[in-house]
């Protein structure tokens, strides 16, 4: 039994990077923004975590380190929003879900302190330039409250980035899929929908009049709502019918709540005007997806972000319907958009820059700027291309962080099998 203890102890993850100690000079790289912009013979200097030079045909200083990247490309780290990063290891394995808690309105519950700095799943996104991603609780109907979280961390404390941005409700259906046992076939009429709307505005109304209370007693899932009500907190709305957004969107903006993002939004090009007219941004799901209704294009959840960016909507890419593992191919699913007729550059931001905004953190990530972190990554090639995403090189905040993981490892170890057994023969 102690071997077998001792056995889970050395599979930890990679050791973090320590902290920037030298000024860094990436030099002849093609710099892709984040914000549409693409720059040649890049120059990007960083020092104490911040870019401090950013520009085409510059001249670095030989202080501390220069790196050539002739030939190679530099993208600011991709981010992952909406997903249960570092709350589940193996879906299979019950002790290691950590998603999920007991109730239906839970906005108390953080995700932040359940988060596992040492999980596989998080040691594999950073081969494919995945450095930030919001660990969000799951289940219930306000699930709780997510954090954003960079990627190499020693522990939970030094993984926030942003602690408590928003809190999470997952808004009942029009339709629920019918229940085969007692002679339901395919979608059915939800007849409790109604009466699940007011559940949910009666609790953001108690929650609001809990708030403007001049005395009270405490209240844990009033008072972790307060922040929605003040604009330190967003709403993610997750759903995808017409009328249960515009039912959603109705409800928090009666309420008073200032920043709503629709999570999920498959229907959203139906009411993509009433989405811009109140200024909604939508985290859409992976375009991999097959469609959901019979009379669904065979392509459209490849071309949907396309029609929600031209219907001038802000647009973020995420993967709420498949495995955590899975969130390592965000920017194929950006990739994906591309190949539907987007420019690939406002592809890129669905994945940077785009999301940053929607989640509050743009000031410092998202995009290759003067006095953001350094948080980005050097690419053989196109990062949107699983054939030429290469990372060479990853930075987060400066630091030189590790892209060995778990996968590499028994990579190494059984092409040097192979190589033996060839040499033998």
């Amino acid at each position: 039994m102690v071997a077998l203890v001792l056995s889970f102890n050395t599979s930890a993850q990679q050791t973090p990077a320590p902290p920037q100690s030298e000024q860094v000079a990436i030099v002849g790289a093609t710099a892709h923004i984040g914000n549409g912009e693409v720059i040649e013979n890049c120059t990007i200097v960083f020092v104490d975590g911040k870019i401090t030079v950013i520009g085409a045909d510059l001249m670095a200083t030989t202080i501390g380190t220069m790196i050539n990247a002739e030939g190679k490309h530099v993208y600011p780290g991709f981010i992952a929003p909406a997903k249960s990063l570092g709350l589940v290891e193996v879906d299979a394995v019950r002790a290691s879900k950590d998603e999920d808690e007991i109730g239906d309105f839970i906005p108390h519950v953080r995700s932040i302190i359940a988060y596992n700095a040492e999980s596989k799943v998080i040691e594999s996104m950073r081969p494919n330039g995945v450095l930030l991603g919001q660990a969000t609780p799951q289940g219930g109907r306000i699930s709780g409250t997510s954090s954003i979280v960079q990627f190499d961390a020693w522990n939970w404390e030094d993984a926030a980035v942003k602690t408590d941005d928003g809190i999470h409700l997952n808004w009942p259906t029009l339709f629920r899929s019918g229940n085969a046992y007692q002679g339901e076939h395919g979608y059915v009429p939800n007849k409790k929908y109604e009466e699940q709307v007011g559940e949910i505005k009666t609790f953001v109304e108690n929650s609001k009049a809990y708030g403007q209370a001049a005395s009270k007693e405490t209240n844990l899932p009033f008072a972790a709502m307060q922040g929605l009500f003040n604009g330190t907190q967003r709403l993610y709305i997750h759903t995808d019918g017409e009328k249960e957004m515009i039912d959603a969107v109705t409800l928090a903006e009666n309420a008073g709540i200032q920043h709503t993002v629709i999570v999920g939004g498959y229907r959203a090009h139906k009411i993509a005007d009433f989405l811009k007219e109140h200024n909604i941004p939508v985290l859409v799901s992976e375009p991999h997806a097959l469609p959901k209704y019979e009379d669904d294009d065979y392509d459209f959840p490849y071309k949907l972000p396309k029609l929600l960016v031209d219907a001038g909507l802000l647009v973020g890419l995420q993967n709420e319907s498949m495995a955590n593992f899975q969130t390592r191919n965000l920017p194929f699913y950006a990739g994906q958009v591309a190949g539907q007729g987007l420019d690939k550059e406002t592809a890129l931001k669905m994945i940077t820059s785009n999301t940053a905004k929607i989640l509050g953190i743009d000031a410092d990530y998202g995009t290759l700027e003067v006095g953001k972190s350094a948080t980005l990554f050097i690419s053989e090639g196109d990062a949107l291309d699983m054939r030429t995403n290469q990372i060479s090189k990853a930075f987060i905040d400066g630091r030189d962080v590790s892209l060995e993981t778990h996968q590499t490892k028994l990579w190494k170890r059984y092409m040097g099998k192979y190589e033996r057994e060839g040499k033998s023969e």
